[in-house]
């Protein structure tokens, strides 16, 4: 699954009613079995294990309701007078059981747990131990949130609206269309046969094999039998689609849009067709179905873009599809990257699973690590591997405050496994696997990974799996610095020595600490840190292991050390003073990773009050102009940071100090936007398209006249010159005159979103509505939200991306219309939504607002969101009182 929506504009989420019955480790089947391990968390009894799935469904999209039978084969390990799976949403109409050779069937009795989800079937005498066909008959409903068999609503080819029907069991949502041992462990084969309407299509994991018109007009499709698998990757999809297909090593890939869109689809088909070539060779195994389709769908959610169905991904248009209209070089690399991550899950997810969500990382973290990985290997001309600080800062600022947790954490209920999918286990879990491929090197690194693959493919495993292949292929220890990264949450800390230079020759101490940023005094945890240094400007390298604490490290050569040289190490770096100002002298002469480095480690150092404050600025002013873009795209990200700080200040009556800053930040920043340009040079690089980007939407928030009015003539200049704003800058011109519209410029944009046809671009256009800096226009564009207007999943995004400027009052609103929230969050979210919401605030009232919340809504096993964003709260109150006087001393002796 791949979650775009980390930044907190489009945040996951809450409800008033949650799964919370907690899961357990239940007795052992008496036939040992790859499913259900003694050892293996369970909400459900031992003793019986699903083989195979025929399900026979019939959806009504109008009515929103489908009809369903599906006949399971089982293997009832000791004999019982009940059996008891996952069911939720869903109506018994006759349940049945029959011996699988053939025999007579006994009726069951149907009790179910609406709480725990489940559902249990009670037989008049014992079921003998042996193979058996359960057969049962329901029904159940089509939601408009993605869980479950679900709808998204959009306007047709024609104008007309048209629904479409998809699937998201992930984590456990297929207990809605069908009932089943909906847990990982328990891997079986599906058989699914549809009855649709004749004139649309059906996809799902496997080919149809069968296609048959029936008497009243519609038909049924049969697809073939998918491979073992769990029940959280079965997809089906209906609708009025289009398809386009090739062929590569032997698989059929293709892409499914709606009516019209397919040429959009193009540049993902063609990315897929290389990816899986990538990866047929890196993983060692080809991937064994005959087809992989990605299937896109109108809207969003708020807990993820993209879902890793097995043979039929399913992705959000605005993360599958480019618009020429509208589209960004930013846009495609996200594309690029979606794809990616979700094909990655074909094999580390899907071929092999985890055994439970304890170690959910080993999906998502791979995942990730594969889709960067890939990404830049397959265009290097994008130079996305400069992102690799990205993912790490992401991971460390949930890591490094109160609230957080390890990669591998023990799930109890449902709830708590929707809540893993977070920070730690995406991004630190990218962040660790490149950690220990850069300790082990990248082919041993994929050896292990290869024979990984073919040790438990169709099964299910945990990390040390994971780890016991790796060490083997390596020929050197792994597990134990795997451990300390992955079963104690965290962030290391070392500290450079001064370096000493004997026979061209430096040698340096490192000492291992603890980064946190809120829990000051706190002991140390120890981990086991590999560290690889180098002298700035120079290419040799040395790399050590810390281990107890200590460590020494001999680089050839003398001058500045840099550490965690190539910012592979998950940890952050503290030089002495010095140290740090010799390398700001040098910074010119270090290369753009290890510029980024240096830059996020001294703001977040400086933030924690661990070195000064404005010593990331030193670093802002050491800059040369024709510094790697992706540099100053960090530098942009980062001023914009500071002038939010101060913005929050303002907002308290302040304004003085907030005029300093962004003053500073723009005579930083608009010349380097008037060297780049509104006009994308031919053959520029792809780095400095999204810089571009990046700089009008700073550049915008610092209040910068001349991109201000430039934007507005631009746009104004559409009306009679499409060429006015390029298709890759269409966005960003757009958002900044939302940004900084009048009651009547918010009025035009909000019918151009009314009277927009396009899904893609109408639903961006409804989310710039509420990007307004205006606080009243904010408002209307929260009561927008709730109206049937914007369609059901835009609301929420709407909803968060007020929040951005307004945390307080999107909280607010959200808390006064929590029955209208719940409609319009998917229930994976509902649980995390309004914490997302008011982790921007800087009100210390807010603390208590979430508290009472999460009191009055989220069991105690549920509130992992409501911690995480109570300590980055006061965290925020404590920075913006602490360290921005340290920055305006800066200021006053700099700003020239």
């Amino acid at each position: 699954m791949h979650r775009k929506l980390l930044s907190a504009a489009v945040a996951p989420a809450f409800t008033l009613a949650l799964a919370t019955a907690p899961f357990h480790v239940g007795a052992a089947p008496t036939r040992a079995s790859a499913t259900a391990n003694a050892d293996t968390t369970t909400q459900l009894p031992r003793g019986v294990v699903p083989t195979h799935y025929q399900i026979a469904l019939t959806p009504d999209a109008a009515t929103a309701s489908f009809g369903a039978r599906a006949v399971v084969t089982i293997n009832v390990a000791k004999a019982t007078s009940t059996i008891t799976l996952n069911a939720a949403d869903l109506k018994f109409s006759k349940v049945t059981l029959a011996p699988a050779a053939g025999g007579a069937e006994r009726e069951a009795s149907v009790a179910v747990d609406n709480d725990a989800q489940t559902a249990t079937f009670t037989f008049a005498q014992p079921v003998a131990p042996g193979m058996y066909r359960l057969a049962m008959d329901y029904t159940g409903v089509i939601g408009t949130q993605a869980v479950g068999l679900f709808s998204l609503d959009y306007p047709g080819a024609d104008g007309k609206q048209q629904r479409a029907l998809y699937t998201q069991f992930e984590n456990s949502d297929a207990r809605r269309m069908i009932p089943s041992w909906d847990e990982p462990a328990y891997k079986a084969s599906f058989a699914l046969d549809v009855v649709v309407p004749a004139a649309q299509m059906a996809v799902s994991n496997m080919p149809a094999t069968k296609t048959e018109t029936l008497p009243d007009g519609r038909k049924r499709v049969s697809f073939a039998t998918t491979p073992k698998m769990s029940t959280y990757l079965l997809f089906f999809a209906l609708g009025d689609f289009e398809r386009a297909a090739a062929k590569v090593d032997g698989t059929e890939i293709g892409v499914v849009t709606r009516r019209g869109a397919l040429p959009q689809a193009k540049f993902a088909l063609d990315a897929s067709q290389a990816i899986l070539r990538e990866y047929n060779d890196y993983f060692g195994v080809r991937y064994p179905l005959p087809k992989l389709d990605n299937v896109a769908g109108a809207g969003r959610s708020q807990f993820f873009s993209a879902m890793e169905n097995w043979g039929a991904i399913f992705t959000f248009e605005y993360a599958l599809l480019l618009d020429p209209a509208i589209a960004t070089q930013h846009d495609r690399e996200e594309i690029f990257a979606t794809a990616a991550h979700e094909m990655a899950h074909q094999w580390f997810g899907d071929l092999v699973t985890m055994r439970w969500w304890d170690d959910l990382w080993l999906n998502e973290g791979f995942a990730s690590w594969m889709e960067s990985r890939t990404t830049a290997r397959l265009h290097p001309e994008w130079n996305t591997h400069l992102g690799a600080v990205g993912v790490r800062e992401s991971a460390m600022r949930r890591d490094a405050i109160a609230g957080t947790h390890p990669v591998v954490q023990h799930v109890e209920t449902v709830e708590q496994a929707n809540q893993a999918f977070d920070e730690i286990t995406y991004s630190k879990g990218e962040s660790v696997i490149r950690m220990l491929e850069a300790y082990v090197g990248a082919n041993a690194w994929r050896n292990g990974v290869r024979a990984y693959m073919q040790a438990h493919a169709y099964g299910n495993t945990v990390s040390d799996d994971l780890w016991k292949q790796i060490e083997k292929a390596a020929g050197r220890p792994v597990t134990a610095i795997a451990h300390d990264f992955t079963l104690q949450p965290g962030v290391p800390l070392i500290k450079v020595g001064e370096p000493a230079c004997r026979n061209n020759a430096t040698t340096v101490a490192l000492t291992q600490a603890e980064f946190t940023r809120d829990r000051a005094g706190k002991a140390p945890l120890a981990w086991r840190v590999p560290v690889i240094a180098q002298i700035a400007g120079s290419k040799n390298q040395a790399s050590t292991l810390v281990t107890g604490g200590k460590g020494t490290i001999t680089i050839p050569g003398c001058g500045a050390v840099i550490v965690n040289a190539g910012q592979s190490g998950y940890y952050r770096t503290l030089y002495s003073p010095a140290d740090f100002a010799q390398l700001a002298t040098r910074f010119a002469s270090l290369a753009p990773i290890d510029q980024i480095g240096l830059l996020a480690d001294s703001s977040a150092l400086g933030q924690a009050g661990l070195q000064p404050a404005s010593d990331v600025l030193d670093l802002v002013k050491a800059t040369p102009s024709g510094a790697d873009p992706a540099v100053w795209t960090r530098i942009a990200v980062l001023l914009d940071g500071v002038h939010n700080r101060y913005r929050e200040q303002a907002r308290g009556g302040d304004a003085t100090r907030q005029k300093r800053f962004d003053t500073f930040a723009i005579a930083r920043l608009a010349p380097l936007m008037a060297q780049v340009g509104w006009t994308a040079r031919p053959g520029e690089a792809s780095s400095v398209a999204n810089l571009r980007e990046e700089l009008v939407n700073v550049l915008s928030n610092l209040g910068d006249a001349n991109v201000i009015a430039e934007a507005r003539r631009r746009y104004a200049a559409l009306a009679t010159d499409a060429s006015a704003v390029p298709g890759p800058l269409r966005k960003t011109v757009m958002g900044v005159v939302a940004q900084h519209a009048d009651a009547a410029t918010w009025d035009q944009l909000h019918l151009a979103a009314r009277n927009e046809t396009t899904p893609l671009v109408r639903d961006q256009r409804y989310t710039l509505l509420a990007a307004t800096e205006d606080r009243a226009l904010a408002m209307r564009a929260l009561q927008l939200a709730l109206t049937d207007e914007p369609g059901l999943t835009i609301s929420a995004g709407m909803i968060s991306e007020v929040a951005q400027r307004y945390p307080d009052m999107a909280f607010d609103f959200a808390i006064a219309n929590l029955a209208q929230i719940n409609e319009r969050v998917d229930a994976s979210s509902r649980s995390r939504y309004l914490a997302r919401l008011a982790t921007g605030s800087s009100d210390p009232a807010m603390v208590d607002k979430l508290g009472a919340y999460a009191q009055a809504n989220l069991a105690p096993g549920s509130r992992g969101d409501v911690e995480a964003a109570i300590a980055a709260i006061k965290d925020r109150i404590q920075v913006n009182a602490a360290r921005l006087p340290e920055i305006d001393a800066w200021l006053a002796q700099n700003a020239q």
